[in-house]
């Protein structure tokens, strides 16, 4: 059902459970039996799907799309436009999510084939097209995923990205 508040819209579905200060921003979708933890984000026009669970502290950007059934765990980020998908072979009559575990990075515009899993503190680079399994603290990036470095690199990486800001 439509919902407002402070001048946002967005829907929430019938048996939906928010956790505390979860933020949906405008014209957000949150489905039916949908599990969002505390400290959630939904960015602008993100669709997160029925039966679908949210850890707490992840944030979802604008324009992502989490499929129905996908597992996602405890401060995970999934970039804008990212896409999960559940269905390998449209339109089959069988779904199956995605599952993100806690504390990976999806970046923008990546495509994740359902069924796959994303391990804990995984990396999936921009523009990345996941096929198969990511495990646990490994960077992945291309057309189709490869590993790329593990994520001490990409830590490293980042802080030194960071470092330019001061």
């Amino acid at each position: 059902m439509p919902q407002e508040k402070d001048g946002i819209f967005y829907h929430l579905g019938k048996n939906v459970k928010l956790g505390r200060d979860v933020k949906i921003w405008h014209f957000a979708y949150v489905g039916d039996g949908a599990d969002i933890g505390d400290n959630v984000s939904i960015g602008s026009l993100a669709h997160v799907d029925y039966k679908t669970v949210v850890g707490s502290g992840t944030r979802i950007a604008g324009m992502a799309y989490i499929p129905p059934l996908s597992v996602i765990g405890r401060n995970v980020f999934i970039g804008p436009a990212a896409v999960l998908t559940n269905d390998r072979y449209p339109m089959s009559s069988r779904l199956e999510g995605v599952t993100v575990e806690d504390e990976a990075v999806i970046g923008a515009r990546s495509v994740i084939v359902s069924g796959v899993k994303i391990g804990r503190r995984a990396v999936v680079a921009m523009g990345s097209v996941v096929t198969k399994d990511v495990p646990p603290e490994t960077v992945v990036m291309g057309v189709p995923a490869k590993p790329a470095y593990n994520r001490a690199e990409y830590d490293r990486k980042k802080n030194e990205w960071e470092k330019h800001l001061e």
